[in-house]
């Protein structure tokens, strides 16, 4: 065997190592190219949508006459390996997927893994649908505007403007009953937990903590490791069962869209459980994870606007626009703002200024609502056509939930939803099963069932991942 590296200027002056089969063999130097090519390929050395070198350049680098680099890239075409097009040059298949479970190298580490080739987990916007060009415009803008002291360490409680932004924001769409003094700028979520729950010798808030019975496990981990302990509260269409309150500190819930089970907090259950915080003395820890996106009626607004001191209401841009800009908020009853900012500390170390700026503009321009309006329709046109494509292949697989959100809930008949997830893996299709986010102390029945993220896959591929999804479905 011999080997020959491949230098190409569209790679962008990259090396290609190809390891080029003995040529003495069956078929000669054309059935080595061949050989070594489709192994490439197969192995994930060559991954899918590597451009590779035109055929004359190839041929001159190896040594090979022209027509048989050509005959090998048309015969691996031919074979599905390899596509070309006009203007697009010689690409590896986006469908050719390497070899799995092959033996680790040498060094004895775990063999690597790939990335699903459609992924309709939740959690995560239409990446593809970031608007770029608005963004850079909101930032081009915010920059130049900028102060001087916009450039230093930070003020921990966030940037001014992006504060008095966001409380004209959550009003008129959220009904959130805010001034920019009651906001603190936080990472995300997660980040908000932390600083309530989770720093030893000055928590600003201690459990119990009362959750709802299906949830992410991150979160329930965090709490955990701070050493809070929660207690499940069942979860039906209607919501949590806030009725089961006991003596908590505070109590965790998503009104407006249960996750992932699907259903609004019930207006009697949102009234109560308000009430229940008056009378315990506690709060509740509002998660508006996506609010913004109801389909069916204008979106619900936000329970803080029944009680600004009872209700701490957290909000990100991780679904609207994208988890990588790591900019949310806590809307705060006054009393705990100066015990959060201690907590968080002097200087601003989460969240990027110059982000807190161009998200100030990107919403003050209307940018942001546009946007949002945007994406509402889409995701709503996404939910019709995961609904539809059900209906008529999968009929007995029904869907739950309201038409909201970037994610609905198919339930499965009893029993099978292990097996489906098992399928799903084999055909490469990632998807998230409904016993991964219920809580390990929940009682009662706990219903087989898919928690699809419809809004994960590029637009592109979004008919092709409900195919996969359809064909892995358990028949009736």
């Amino acid at each position: 065997m011999t080997d020959s590296w491949v230098n190409y200027a569209e790679r962008l002056g990259s090396d290609l190592h190809i390891e080029l089969a003995d040529p003495r063999g069956k078929g000669g130097r054309r059935a080595a190219l061949i050989h070594s090519l489709r192994d490439a390929v197969r192995t994930g050395r060559l991954a899918p949508g590597t451009r590779l070198p035109p055929y004359r350049s190839l041929a001159a680098d190896l040594g090979m006459a022209r027509n048989t680099v050509a005959d090998a890239y048309a015969e691996l075409i031919a074979e599905g390996w390899l596509t070309a097009r006009q203007g697009s040059g010689t690409r590896v298949a986006e469908r050719a997927e390497p070899l799995a479970d092959r033996p680790s190298g040498a060094g004895g580490g775990p063999a690597p893994t790939h990335r699903p080739r459609h992924d309709l987990r939740p959690g995560s916007p239409d990446t593809a649908s970031f608007p770029r060009a608005a963004w850079l415009t909101s930032y081009r803008r915010a920059l130049n505007a900028a102060p001087h002291d916009a450039f230093g360490p930070g003020d921990p409680q966030g940037r001014i403007e992006l504060r008095e932004a966001l409380a004209e924001y959550l009003a008129r769409v959220r009904g959130v009953r805010a001034d920019a003094g009651r906001i603190v700028i936080c990472s995300g979520f997660s980040h908000a937990l932390r600083l309530l729950f989770g720093m030893p010798g000055s928590e600003v808030l201690r459990g119990p903590l009362a959750v709802e019975s299906y949830g992410l496990a991150h979160h329930r981990m965090l709490l955990r490791t701070a050493g809070v302990r929660s207690r499940p509260l069942p979860v039906d269409e209607h919501g949590a069962q806030v009725a089961t309150l006991a003596m908590e500190r505070a109590v965790l819930l998503t009104p407006a869209h249960q996750f992932p089970i699907g259903g609004p907090l019930h207006p009697e259950r949102r009234s109560a459980v308000v009430d229940w915080a008056r009378t315990h003395d506690s709060l509740v820890l509002e998660d508006d994870y996506d609010g913004e996106f109801r389909y069916d009626r204008r979106p619900i607004g936000a329970v803080q606007g029944l009680d600004p001191e009872r209700v701490i209401h957290v909000g990100t841009v991780s679904k609207s626009l994208s988890p990588a800009l790591r900019i949310g908020w806590m809307v705060l009853p006054v009393r705990l703002v100066d015990a959060v900012l201690a907590v968080k500390g002097e200087r601003e170390m989460w969240t990027n200024l110059t982000d807190q700026l161009a998200l100030a503009d990107f919403i003050e321009s209307g940018r942001y609502d546009r946007h949002v309006r945007r994406m509402r329709q889409r995701y709503r046109r996404r939910r019709d056509q995961l609904v539809g494509a059900l209906a008529a292949r999968t009929p007995h697989v029904a869907v739950t939930g309201i038409a909201a959100g970037l994610h609905a809930v198919l339930r499965l008949p009893p029993g099978t939803e292990r097996p489906t997830l098992l399928a799903a893996q084999h055909r490469g299709l990632a998807l998230s099963g409904l016993a991964d986010f219920r809580h390990p102390a929940a009682t009662g029945p706990a219903p087989d069932g898919l928690v699809v993220g419809y809004a994960t896959p590029p637009e592109h591929a979004y008919e092709a991942a409900l195919d996969a999804l359809c064909a892995t479905l358990p028949p009736a």
